[in-house]
């Protein structure tokens, strides 16, 4: 090869290497470099911070077998419950920043800070955002079959009551559940207890056994239980009635104007200085998962609530920083206070 040709090819590999700058600059993903596209060479945990049969791993569970798919290792679930999520946020916190350990969580993590005073990590400094995977659209309020209240209204008059002691289950202090059933408590003029359990699962039995009588939950963890006559399901917290329950009116049809809760997100984190790189893979990941027909089946039937979402990294950053901040002012109206 004569020096001018070895000189036009220096030249065309230029080009051509700007060239793929500019399309990683235009779609907003980085280029990766060679030795990073390497990722994963091994398998990927996804930590979730409640038991297993909750929405969030009802949710994650089929999602990781997509992205396994995608990224051509094995991507499986820890279930690290308890503390409302506080065990497994500071586990992935601690984790090393490589993209082979990451957290799927839900609103609690914003929660946590107005919860507990002494967290050994910040949620919004320790760890790096890369999507939300579903954002929900409102709780179901429900009774056990057994409960002498066929609407909301029938609920709230037995709430009012004198000596009244019906109680309110919730996968623990603090979640979104607690949150929901306290402004129904405050809004309802009502005074149902309180009682918190290890996850959105043994919560749910409570109820179903009779041990706690009521509930303000995501829909797909209830539905098949409404459908068998095990629970009964008397009014909807979103803007909207749920496609899914077309006859369970909203609150304010249910008789309780200006009520409107549309529940939690679900979302993927990794620790403090997750690369770039790493995080556009991920993110690249989760939103053609959710492209598949497979997943959207299975979100379908069993994530009844909530719909799917898929924002960028920066789009997801700024949702934890506003709802950190939303839920610290609902935490003070309903007067809990950090412990």
């Amino acid at each position: 090869m004569s020096l001018n040709d070895r000189a036009d090819t220096k030249r065309r590999l230029v080009i051509k290497g700007v060239g793929a700058a500019l399309t990683g600059m235009a779609t907003g993903y980085p280029v990766v470099s060679g030795a990073q596209s390497s990722y994963p060479n091994k398998p990927i945990r996804i930590v979730i911070p409640f038991a297993a049969g909750g929405t969030l791993d009802v949710a994650v569970r089929p999602l990781s077998q997509q992205m396994s798919s995608i990224l051509g290792q094995n991507v499986y679930l820890d279930n690290r419950a308890g503390a409302n999520g506080v065990i497994a946020a500071e586990y992935v916190a601690n984790a090393p920043a490589d993209g082979y350990t990451l957290i799927a969580t839900s609103a609690s993590f914003v929660l946590n800070p107005s919860i507990y005073k002494n967290l050994k990590y910040d949620v919004l400094q320790d760890f790096t955002p890369i999507s939300a995977l579903m954002q929900g659209v409102g709780f179901v309020v429900i009774v056990n079959s057994a409960v002498p209240a066929n609407s909301l209204q029938e609920l709230i008059a037995l709430g009012k009551k004198s000596g009244n002691n019906m109680t309110y289950s919730s996968p623990g202090i603090g979640n979104t559940i607690h949150i929901a059933s306290e402004l129904f408590n405050q809004k309802a003029g009502t005074d149902f207890l309180h009682v918190p359990y290890k996850g959105s699962a043994p919560s749910l039995n409570a109820i179903l056994s009779g041990e706690a009588q009521i509930g303000i939950m995501p829909p797909g963890i209830v539905m098949q239980f409404i459908r068998t006559g095990q629970l009964k399901a008397l009014a909807f917290t979103g803007k909207k009635r749920l496609s899914d329950l077309p006859d369970v009116p909203i609150m304010a049809e249910a008789g309780l104007n200006d009520f409107v809760f549309e529940g939690t997100w679900m979302g993927m984190l990794g620790p403090k200085g997750l690369s770039p790189a790493i995080v556009n893979r991920l993110h690249q990941a989760v939103t053609k998962s959710i492209q598949q027909p497979a997943l959207k089946q299975s979100w379908a039937s069993g994530v009844s609530g909530y719909v799917a979402d898929g924002s960028t990294p920066v789009e997801f950053a700024k949702q934890l920083k506003d709802d950190v901040r939303r839920y610290s002012d609902i935490m003070k109206k309903i007067n809990i206070q950090p412990s």
